[in-house]
């Protein structure tokens, strides 16, 4: 099945050939200090999923704090305009604060707690991970320290004040290109500083165990998806559709139906200014990378010519990053799922349309998937689904788009 070996599926179903990978990717590449971290993480991790005391009080704590279940909504005005198949969006939106990241944030954090921890360390790009890791803090008693790209502290001032407001410490970083790269960048090198902090990673990329742990914590949205579509529709659907930056939302969906070969899986990428810019434009790692390594493990990386990370861009701040989790990585290769990439003026239009149409206000992260969606239902059949992935709410972003769609 992959470059690196037969696969098989672990205890939360994903796909690894051996502890830490995923065919050739994944693994951890780093310093002595950090794999020793590393290890003990991935120790009190195992211990904590093994334990039905730590998965009663995670499982309470999302159905009683963040709102779980979140709904599945037919989106009829779109599907009739467009023509073709129908369209459902997963509502993460509707989530507490706002976006998928709660349910990570919420996990690692009670992570934490078990190992006693007393600081987190978090990095964020859209600001969503950094809101949920300071609202994860603010309900277990824990210190909070916020890294963010300097870019991204201007762009996304309604989740900066709502971190302060939350009590984390937000710490604006400012080499480099200012955005998500540099914020993670940053986190880690206040982790090497102090070992006692717990980082609190926000997708499914990094060194293991947190490809495996960030995708354990967001699997809920894939296995409440595939249920809430049998319940509904007593069937599943024909395709699932989710946008990627690191990862982390896409896996979690992709999560519940990649053993159904019946239902067509897509990635969706930033293409950003347009592919064809070349590197700078755009942060469409799968469609336009090759294997490296980044951060810490191996996956698909945009690299300049000298190997090392190449600048990123998209509008959608918490998509411009130049790696991707390893496991998208081998799925691609295996062709289980498809990755495409979608322009900046095709999410600000669909982004536009849901509003307008739906009732619904998506992160413009979201909105790249939704672009894809518009483009895909007209070629469908009129019963088959389209099931996307609306990972969180557009507010912190009409400073940026409302100009853009002349209001």
């Amino acid at each position: 099945m992959s470059k690196g070996g037969t696969a098989v599926l672990n205890e939360q179903g994903a796909a690894r050939t051996k502890r830490g990978y995923f065919g050739p990717y994944g693994g951890r590449f780093v310093p002595e200090g950090i794999a020793v971290l590393l290890e003990e993480l991935e120790k009190a991790f195992d211990e904590a999923v093994a334990d039905p005391t730590f998965r009663k009080e995670l499982d309470e704590v999302l159905v009683e704090f963040v709102g779980r279940p979140s709904p599945v909504t037919e989106c009829r005005n779109l599907s009739r305009a467009c023509g073709g198949g129908r369209l459902f969006l997963k509502r993460e939106d509707l989530n507490h604060t706002g976006a998928h990241k709660i349910n990570n944030a919420l996990g690692q954090g009670l992570l934490a707690k078990r190992m006693g921890k007393k600081r987190l360390i978090a990095e964020t790009g859209a600001g969503m991970h950094g809101t949920a890791s300071a609202t994860a803090a603010a309900l277990l008693g824990m210190e909070c320290v916020v890294y963010m790209g300097a870019v991204d502290v201007a762009r996304q001032a309604p989740n900066v004040g709502r971190m302060r407001a939350l009590g984390a410490t937000v710490v604006p970083v400012s080499f480099g290109q200012a955005t998500l790269k540099e914020a993670v960048d940053g986190a880690l090198a206040a982790w090497m500083e102090d070992p006692e902090a717990f980082y609190l990673l926000g997708s499914a990329v990094g060194p293991s165990p947190y490809p495996e742990i960030v995708r354990f914590f967001q699997s809920v949205i894939g296995s409440e998806a595939r249920t809430q579509m049998l319940q509904r529709e007593g069937r599943l659907p024909d395709e699932v559709v989710a946008c990627v930056g690191g990862g982390s939302n896409a896996i979690g969906i992709f999560s519940g139906f990649l053993a159904d070969p019946q239902v067509a899986i897509t990635g969706v990428e930033p293409a950003g200014k347009g592919l064809h810019l070349g590197l700078g434009a755009h942060a469409a790692t799968l469609v336009a990378g090759s294997p490296g390594v980044v951060h810490g493990f191996n996956t698909y990386v945009l690299a300049d010519d000298a190997g090392e990370p190449a600048p990123v861009y998209s509008i959608a701040p918490g998509l411009d990053y130049p790696g991707v989790g390893p496991e998208h990585a081998y799925l691609k290769d295996t062709g289980r799922v498809q990755y495409v990439a979608v322009t900046d003026e095709e999410a600000i239009t669909a982004f536009g349309r849901l509003c307008r149409e739906e009732g619904i206000i998506p992160a413009i992260e979201s909105s790249h998937a939704l672009a894809y969606a518009l483009k895909r239902l007209p070629s469908m059949e009129k019963e088959q689904i389209l099931l996307v992935n609306l990972s969180g709410r557009g507010d912190k972003d009409l400073d940026t788009l409302l100009p853009l769609l002349g209001l």
